[in-house]
C-alpha cells in the first residue's frame, strides 16, 4: 500500500483512500492540510457534473408576444377592467355546458385569458347554462368570440335566454354576428326602454338608467357557426350588476360638497361678534378632556 510522507508536518496520506487520476489535479502541498481531504473526497463528482446551457437554450421556442402562443390563440391574458359602475357576478352562479372538449370546458371559459375556450363536442344547438344561487339583477352582459382565430369554430347566431327555472326560460335576446372579434355586449332592448340608446360607450353609460335583468338562469343558445361549422368556440363570458358602492361613494362625495357648500353660506350668514363678547369667551377657564376620552397608551 503507498503511503505519502511529509518531514514538514509528519502527516501522511493513504492515496488508495483518494479517487483514482484526483492527486495528479492538485498541488502535493494542498493536500497536507486535513481539511482539505474531505473536499478530495468529493471533487472528482463536482468535476464531472456539467451543465450545457446551449442545449438548453436550444429546446426553447421562439414565440413572438405580438402573434400569440404556438397554438396560434391571441396574446390577450387578461380581462379588461369593468365598466364603470358595475361589478362581476359571475362567480356567484354554477356553470354548465351541454358538451365540451377534454380540456376546453368551463375552466377553460371563466379562465382570465381569451387564449383559452370553450369547444363543444356534439350537435347542434350548443348550450351554456349559468344558474346563480340568488336571484340577480343583471345589468350588462358581454361575450368574446375572435372570428380571425376560430374561423368556422365562431359563432353566427346566438340566443340569450333568461328565467327563474329551466322550464319557464324566456328569450331576450337573439344576435347575429359576421367575423366578430373581441368583447361585444349583448343587446338589451327587448329587457327594457334605453333611454341614451346611442350611446355605446360602455365607460360614459349611466347604468342607473339601463333596464334590469332580474333572473336565477341565464342560458346561452349557439345555433349556427360560421361556414357551417359543428361544433363552436366561446373564449370569454362576463356577467354584471350595478355596483352600489360605487353609486354610493358618488353620493356621498356630492353630499359632502353640498355640506360643505351650506357651511360656507351659513359663515357668511352668522353675525360677528362684538369685541367684547370675544374677550369675555377668551378669558373663561378652557374644558379638559377626561382620561376615557383620550387615546390609549401602551405601556
Amino acid at each position: 500500500m503507498a503511503r505519502h510522507s511529509l518531514d514538514n508536518t509528519g502527516f501522511s496520506i493513504d492515496s488508495s483512500e483518494l479517487p483514482s487520476g484526483l492527486i495528479v489535479d492538485y498541488n502535493i502541498d494542498d493536500l497536507v492540510r486535513p481539511g482539505n481531504i474531505a473536499e478530495l473526497r468529493h471533487g472528482q463528482q463536482a468535476e464531472n457534473i456539467h451543465l450545457d446551457d446551449e442545449d438548453e437554450d436550444d429546446g426553447d421556442a421562439d414565440i413572438d408576444p405580438e402573434e400569440g402562443d404556438l397554438d396560434g390563440a391571441p396574446s390577450t391574458t387578461g380581462d379588461p377592467l369593468p365598466p364603470c359602475g358595475l361589478k362581476e357576478i359571475s362567480s356567484l352562479a354554477s356553470w354548465t355546458v351541454s358538451t365540451s372538449k377534454p380540456g376546453c370546458g368551463v375552466a377553460a371559459l371563466r379562465h382570465s385569458s381569451t387564449s383559452l375556450f370553450w369547444q363543444s363536442d356534439g350537435p347542434q344547438p350548443h348550450l351554456l347554462t349559468v344558474h346563480f344561487f340568488k336571484q340577480v339583477a343583471v345589468a350588462h352582459i358581454r361575450i368574446y368570440l375572435d372570428f380571425e382565430n376560430d374561423e368556422s369554430y365562431t359563432p353566427t347566431r346566438m340566443q340569450f335566454w333568461a328565467g327563474t327555472g329551466l322550464h319557464d326560460l324566456i328569450e331576450f335576446a337573439d344576435m347575429q354576428f359576421e367575423q366578430p372579434r373581441g368583447w361585444i355586449p349583448v343587446d338589451f332592448s327587448q329587457v327594457g326602454p334605453i333611454e341614451d340608446e346611442d350611446n355605446e360607450d360602455p365607460e360614459s353609460i349611466d347604468w342607473s338608467k339601463r333596464p334590469l335583468l332580474r333572473c336565477f338562469i341565464l342560458q346561452v343558445r349557439i345555433l349556427e357557426n360560421h361556414q357551417n361549422g359543428k361544433d363552436t368556440h366561446l373564449r370569454g363570458l362576463q356577467i354584471f350588476a350595478r355596483d352600489e358602492r360605487a353609486e354610493e361613494n358618488t353620493g356621498l362625495m356630492e353630499d359632502d360638497a353640498d355640506t360643505k357648500e351650506g357651511a360656507r353660506t351659513d359663515r357668511m350668514d352668522m353675525p360677528v361678534r362684538s369685541k367684547e363678547k370675544r374677550k369675555r369667551s377668551e378669558g373663561l377657564p378652557k374644558l379638559k378632556k377626561a382620561s376615557f376620552m383620550m387615546e390609549p397608551e401602551l405601556r
